[in-house]
């Protein structure tokens, strides 16, 4: 213990665990508790109407209360991490810890609550009163064997989902990574030979998983500190021990491995020797899981065994072993489908739906966490990474459905692709907002053109495009370089892409003679106009789509945004009547907000105010949002008077000779736009709730805003999509991911069939 103290990061864990408030929660209200009114319906006398309802009928519950999203998280701190007996109040920074991992990975509420008593009676006692308040209880940090006896005494007594993380957390990652890895060495789970290594909570839980899964019982040889758990052997030895005793000659460890294909190790520091492994069968297994050094380090492993699968419970190794892959996503289905427990087919589906998830491409998101590092399907590869954020709609998925296959669930989810969005939308806001887009997207498909055709992210985002269902992805580039950049990144249909090359074209020539058409009167050449479109891929994609060979543009991953709004503009109009303006979507964890205009227009006059105004409405309501706009200034209704808010009290003159559909005001701040409590301040103004349409003065003030709240703000930014072509066409950052390509190019493709 004394190294942990001396060390760096122990006084660092410190200073971020005691800065600001104290500890890493807290309580926030989810309903409004401003006026005496709110309080009146939060409690006394209002809350008597739920109270009764559900004394009436007590599943109500899930509908008037957080039972149905809130877990416990509940320890007696007698097995803290591999720090020993801390008690209960050692134990608190881990449970507190654990529910902001619930929180954080699948939006679930907890209480971290240590009991301070080692006695088991007590310790069920206790859980079980409170079994009212949870939808959930993940017991956490307690000792074998009364965990074992904790947990399946709760589960008979409780009708709520009871599971001890150590060791279920532990089993269901183990075997989503045993499954690739028996994958990836052509091996079945029924006839390979595994060697278990530590009979504690975990090692135990990870056997029965694994033979739940088809592994034979006489295949699997348990070890403890005391050697080979066989038949008859009696030193040591308790119920839950003596259910994997095996007939066999092996006494120790070293016998026990030799010939093995499989070593699961959940045991101490050095416990396996390069030799031991080297006695080992053609291309082994090894799970070395001890925390925080393995049981046999893989550049160890390596020196001997050149074919060998290795996963750790480290995060500086590859295949991590990681809990927080689990249980964060089997509560979020179990408890969305109100099972009464979390059985075994549950923990096999949450498995199996973590092996097929680490055999897909890995988005930009997980590349980003891991320092650009983009993990593929392999020997290095096996197991998911804790910051791929498609865990929390596929592993929830399957618990769920398994949960009802097996009958426990009191809940069905009737329809999967809205649950699977719902999903999404908890961690991912832009997923939620643009939901109802994709859909209609996937309806009616579309062509778009990835203009940055020879940019790995540009492939990977074509892929993804298509395999979304959103439509048909062009690639304009080299082919000869594209199809080099496929096979090197080895990302699965990519092959059946559209690949242009505006030099090789047969029919380019139709291109030239419009392009001349335009700009003639401008003073380019027709040669000038030929080596446009043979060059330059915004103008060639931008031609295709202004001859009907294409329905939508995306571009910019390699140009600033005014280089290439510059070219786009030499070959695509603004619709006639309307304004090019650029409308940045914000969204937050409570609210999405559109700002306008962040990209074009300088500084816009009262004219060009109102055309921004109706481009950003027109914007909301596509995304699904009603619009309440609110036109920024400086000053609150002309207090105080400044000679920058005069176009902004103009630009609401001229909405009032119009005969409008939407919600508009100013000139107003921003805060007082947003606050509701600032806007009762001036009863006169006309927006009937806080704005979601923020129409800004300038284009330095829109750009700088909207990159802060990026930056700074706890907001998802969306675009800028740029509106008012005549034809579609987005523009995306310099830094934009593979994901906001996506979307970007959705968004297009679905302006394309307005």
């Amino acid at each position: 213990m004394s190294d942990k103290r001396d060390s760096g990061q122990y006084d660092e864990a410190l200073r971020y665990h005691a800065q600001g408030k104290p500890g890493k929660m807290e309580i926030i209200a989810t309903k409004a508790m401003t006026t005496q009114h709110d309080l009146s319906l939060a409690y006394s006398p209002g809350v008597a109407a739920p109270c009764l309802a559900i004394a009436e009928d007590p599943e109500t519950v899930y509908d008037y209360t957080t039972k149905g999203n809130r877990v416990a998280v509940i320890s007696n701190g007698t097995a803290v991490l591999g720090l020993g007996n801390l008690g209960a109040l050692g134990s608190k920074p881990v449970m507190e810890g654990k529910a902001v991992l619930f929180k954080r990975f699948a939006d679930l509420d907890c209480f971290d609550l240590e009991l301070d008593t080692e006695d088991v009676d007590e310790f069920v006692n206790s859980v079980r009163l409170m079994g009212p308040s949870f939808g959930g209880i993940n017991l956490e940090d307690i000792k074998a064997p009364e965990c074992f006896i904790i947990e399946q005494r709760l589960r008979e007594l409780m009708d709520i989902p009871v599971f001890h993380d150590d060791q279920h957390g532990t089993a269901i990652i183990c075997a989503a990574g045993l499954i690739n890895a028996l994958d990836l060495t052509g091996r079945s789970i029924k006839n390979v030979k595994v060697v278990v290594n530590g009979a504690g909570a975990a090692a135990i839980a990870c056997l029965e998983l694994i033979k739940a899964m088809g592994l034979p019982h006489e295949n699997a040889i348990l070890c403890d500190t005391k050697g080979v758990i066989f038949q008859g052997r009696e030193e040591g030895m308790n119920q839950w021990k003596s259910a994997h005793a095996v007939e066999t000659e092996a006494r120790t460890l070293e016998e026990a491995m030799a010939g093995s294909d499989v070593f699961l190790g959940l045991s101490v520091k050095d416990a396996v020797t390069k030799d031991m492994v080297k006695s080992m069968a053609e291309k082994p297994i090894v799970f070395a899981m001890a925390n925080p050094d393995p049981e046999i380090r893989p550049e160890e492993i390596a020196e001997v065994r050149d074919d060998a699968i290795v996963a750790t419970g480290r995060s500086d190794f590859p295949n991590q072993v990681n809990n927080v892959l689990g249980f964060p996503y089997i509560f979020r289905g179990a408890l969305d489908v109100r099972a009464t427990t979390i059985n075994e087919a549950m923990k096999i589906a949450a498995a199996e739906a973590l092996a097929e998830l680490a055999r897909e491409d890995v988005p930009d998101e997980v590349a980003a966490a891991y320092k650009g590092q983009r993990p593929v399907y392999g020997p290095e590869y096996i197991i998911p990474v804790p910051f791929d954020p498609r865990l929390i709609s596929h592993v929830p998925m399957a618990v769920a459905k398994a949960a009802m296959e097996s009958g426990v669930a009191r809940r069905p989810i009737i329809d999967e692709h809205a649950y699977r969005n719902e999903l999404r939308a908890r961690l991912d806001p832009t997923a939620g907002s643009l939901q109802l887009i994709m859909d209609e997207v996937r309806a009616a498909p579309r062509r778009v053109v990835f203009a940055e055709g020879e940019e790995e992210k540009v492939i990977r985002a074509a892929v993804e495009f298509q395999k979304a269902g959103y439509g048909i992805p062009v690639l304009i580039g080299r082919k000869d370089e594209i199809h080099k950049i496929m096979n090197e990144i080895g990302v699965e249909g990519a092959n059946s892409l559209e690949i242009y090359n505006a030099s090789e074209m047969e029919d380019r020539e139709k291109y030239h003679d419009f392009l001349f058409a335009r700009l003639q009167r401008q003073g380019y050449l027709f040669r000038d106009c030929v080596r446009l479109v043979n060059r330059d891929r915004n103008i060639f994609a931008s031609c295709m789509v202004a001859m009907g060979d294409a329905d939508a543009v995306l571009t910019g991953v390699t140009r600033r945004f005014s280089v290439a709004f510059k070219e786009i503009q030499k070959v695509i109009d603004p619709k006639e009547g309307q304004r090019i303006a650029g409308v940045s979507v914000i969204v937050g964890r409570d609210r999405t907000v559109f700002m306008a205009d962040t990209t074009v227009t300088n500084l816009p006059t009262a004219e060009e105010l109102v055309q921004i105004s109706k481009e950003a409405v027109e914007v909301a309501r596509r995304l699904g949002h009603e619009p309440r706009v609110a036109l920024l200034s400086y000053s609150n209704f002309g207090n105080p008077q400044h000679i920058t808010s005069d176009r902004i009290r103009e630009a609401v003159c001229l909405l009032d000779k119009e005969e409008l559909d939407f919600e508009y005001d100013g000139d107003m701040s921003a805060d007082v736009a947003l606050n509701p409590e600032l806007m009762a301040m001036y009863p006169f103004c006309r927006l009937s709730g806080p704005a979601n349409v923020l129409i800004m003065p300038g284009l330095h003030s829109a750009n700088i805003a909207s990159k802060l709240m990026s930056s700074l703000g706890e907001s998802t930014v969306i675009g800028p999509l740029l509106v008012g072509l005549s034809k579609p066409v987005q523009i995306v950052p310099i830094g934009a991911t593979v994901s906001d390509l996506v979307n970007m190019a959705a968004l297009a493709a679905h302006e394309a069939g307005q």
